[in-house]
């Protein structure tokens, strides 16, 4: 397979067709990587398992910060067409994150990253990798390791940040547990979003999840029950008395 390491080279110049708003688009290598920093993730394709469930996500969630240390945009990129890619980024939480059809394949190639997954069905795709491009310049390279599957272990967006700062501090991640028409639901709600915490909704109901769920999960019958990085904290005042304690830490 020999892939290429292109640190202190060029990124390949390339125009990728893409569709936006009905029309077609052409956007070039130039109007991506020039005069900017870039981080650019290839993955084998729009939908996958590994893509969907890990790659992508991670690189949207941690967004923010890396803008914050100097990063102007993340591409994710994959050898699939302009249509599959924009559905892809509908069914994704992928706001932050530019993703780009390389359709042909060509930008992988010039990158030495493009691969043969025909015993997949999938034809050629690009190899799992990460890369820092500064004004069109690859500083580092994050290349998954040349083994049999689809590994994924160097190109995820923790990996990157560290590299680009190791200092940098990571926002945290929430789970709550509502109701409809629980006040105490919203008033958690309105305090993690004052707190920057960006969190998922649970919605306990008589269908779905109940409260059952809910007591196997929190051990506890009332809502809201909240959850920062795995940590059960409890309900809207519980939640108070903690983010006072992170201002004071």
């Amino acid at each position: 397979m020999a892939l290429v390491n292109k640190e202190g080279q060029k990124v390949p110049n390339v125009t990728f067709p893409t569709r936006q708003n009905g029309e077609w688009v052409n956007v070039t290598s130039d109007e991506l990587f020039k005069g900017k920093t870039v981080i650019l993730f290839a993955l084998p394709g729009a939908f996958t398992p590994t893509c969907s469930s890990t790659h992508l996500p991670r690189y949207n969630e941690l967004a923010p910060v890396f803008f914050k240390n100097g990063v102007d945009s993340i591409v994710c990129l994959s050898v699939n067409d302009t249509f599959v890619m924009n559905e892809w980024a509908r069914d994704q939480e992928a706001d932050n994150v530019i993703l780009l059809p390389d359709g042909n394949g060509e930008f992988s190639e010039g990158m030495g990253m493009l691969v043969d997954k025909n015993n997949l069905g999938f034809g050629k795709r690009s190899w799992r990798y990460s890369m820092l491009v500064k004004d069109g310049v690859v500083e580092k390279m994050f290349i998954e390791p040349e083994v049999e599957g689809d590994p994924f272990e160097v190109s995820d967006a923790d990996t990157m940040l560290h590299y680009i700062n190791p200092n940098a501090a990571k926002p945290p991640v929430a789970t709550i547990f509502t109701k409809i028409g629980c006040p105490f639901c919203a008033k958690a709600k309105a305090a993690l979003e004052d707190a920057g915490i960006k969190y998922e909704e649970i919605m306990i109901s008589n269908s779905g999840l109940t409260s059952r769920t809910l007591r196997a999960v929190a051990n506890r019958d009332t809502v809201p029950q909240v959850f920062i990085e795995g940590q059960h904290i409890g309900g809207s005042d519980d939640l108070e008395v903690y983010l006072a304690k992170q201002k004071t830490a």
